[in-house]
């Protein structure tokens, strides 16, 4: 057996035994269509079940093995159980000051007009309305961005019968994800966070929550009166500076940015917030509104700027995984196969570094994923490739049996076995 047999049939059992671990509350059907899904999608890097059908490499035709694999996953939503079981197995990584970004997302589907449930979206990418659906994201990041944990992913859309509403959706996340992780990480929200509904659930009395979230525009109490943020932050003076570097297009550049913070409240709430304020980013100046002690007040921003960062953790699944290229059409397919394609993303990014033994198979992985050239920006990309490189010319397919031999048309004759 080659050293890169064995490292696949160690793969293998990893995402055997993980499959088993975030379906164990499903039906055995089920459990079977987890495992095998999971593996056809990183073995294929590509979320159609076309491409995951070839992966498994079942001895019996493509098409009867995409049809079990449709049936099962528009027969039963398990959206809810496997997001549970992602967030309790990362929450045991959650450390107390982790930054926790909650993004919303989309998937855009341009050419797609028999899909259920398609509704209108905000593309992010083209800064546009089109047709596909929204994504609730969450991932857990430290802000020296040595590890970033997804832990949230699900598909959903307005047009749905049982959709309430955005509010509704973004409670959803915080609940699942504080069910598991407790008082622990700081919740940093972008503009879209910005909204009263929110700042109750946080400062919701003995279940208070850290955020950072980054205002659009609000009226905030300073010394007993009541301003509108935008003119309490450009009266601000920053005294305090520093230097940040950016790299845009291959290109290095460095801003200065000036920043400093004032106690405010919110009006009719009597909860102590502190409004960041940072100068330097662009014409207005970048407003935060957070509950965190201001020991320092640089490291709130590094707590957003974090939350920027994990923007490349939405983008290498999405990317890595092709989710945007979904092509199932009931709406229970689409949000099964977005929240395995979260499980694909958990198993190479944080799973297979659990332990001593399988660090050594990531060492391996990563060798196989062929970067020469150093580390990249994030290391998931090259695990993702490894993965692929080795998972894709194998041709047992996750049970584990090749496919039956065709029988040769060949004639043969027994003159050897006679002359013997």
């Amino acid at each position: 057996m080659t050293e890169n047999a064995r490292t696949v049939a160690a793969i293998k059992g990893q995402l055997s035994k993980f499959s088993g671990i975030i379906a164990k509350e499903l039906s055995k059907p089920k459990q079977r269509l987890i495992r095998e899904m999971l593996y056809g999608i990183q073995a294929s890097k590509d979320i159609k079940l076309s491409s995951v059908t070839r992966a498994l490499n079942e001895p019996i035709p493509l098409i009867k093995t995409e049809d079990r694999l449709s049936r099962n996953l528009d027969d039963e939503d398990f959206t809810e159980e496997i997001n549970n079981q992602i967030c309790r197995l990362g929450s045991a990584k959650v450390l107390d000051d982790m930054v926790i970004a909650i993004d919303p997302g989309d998937i855009r589907k341009r050419h797609a007009a028999k899909m259920e449930c398609l509704c209108t979206i905000h593309d992010g990418s083209e800064h546009e309305l089109g047709k596909g659906y929204w994504l609730a994201k969450a991932v857990a990041a430290d802000i020296g961005h040595k590890q970033v944990i997804p832990l949230y992913l699900e598909a959903y859309s307005q047009e749905a019968r049982n959709f309430k509403s955005e509010n509704d959706q973004l409670f959803t996340v915080i609940n699942t994800i504080g069910t598991h992780i407790g008082a622990k990480g700081i919740y940093a929200i972008d503009r879209g966070g910005d909204r009263g509904k929110l700042y109750d659930k946080f400062l919701e009395k003995e279940k208070e929550k850290r955020f950072v979230i980054r205002l659009a525009g609000r009226d905030l109490v300073h010394k007993g009166r009541r301003k509108d943020c935008l003119r309490l932050a450009t009266a601000l003076p920053c005294p305090h500076e520093t230097v940040i570097i950016t790299y845009h297009e291959g290109k290095e550049k460095k801003m200065t940015i000036f920043y400093n913070a004032l106690p405010v409240k919110l009006p009719d709430k009597e909860y102590p917030l502190f409004l960041v304020v940072v100068k330097g980013f662009g014409k207005k100046p970048m407003m935060l509104l957070t509950s965190c002690p201001l020991n320092l007040i640089w490291r709130i921003v590094e707590i957003y700027l974090t939350r920027w960062k994990c923007d490349e953790s939405f983008r290498y699944i999405k990317q890595c995984y092709n989710l945007e290229d979904i092509r199932v059409r009931d709406y229970t397919s689409i949000r099964n196969m977005v929240v395995l394609t979260l499980s694909v993303a958990y198993f190479a990014a944080v799973y297979l570094g659990d332990n001593l033994k399988c660090r050594m198979l990531v060492e391996r992985v990563y060798l196989v994923s062929k970067r020469f050239f150093g580390v990249p920006t994030f290391f998931n990309y090259a695990i993702a490739d490894g993965l692929y490189n080795l998972l894709f010319p194998d041709k047992t397919g996750i049970n584990g049996t090749a496919g039956k031999k065709k029988p040769e048309f060949q004639l043969t004759f027994s003159f050897w076995e006679e002359s013997s």
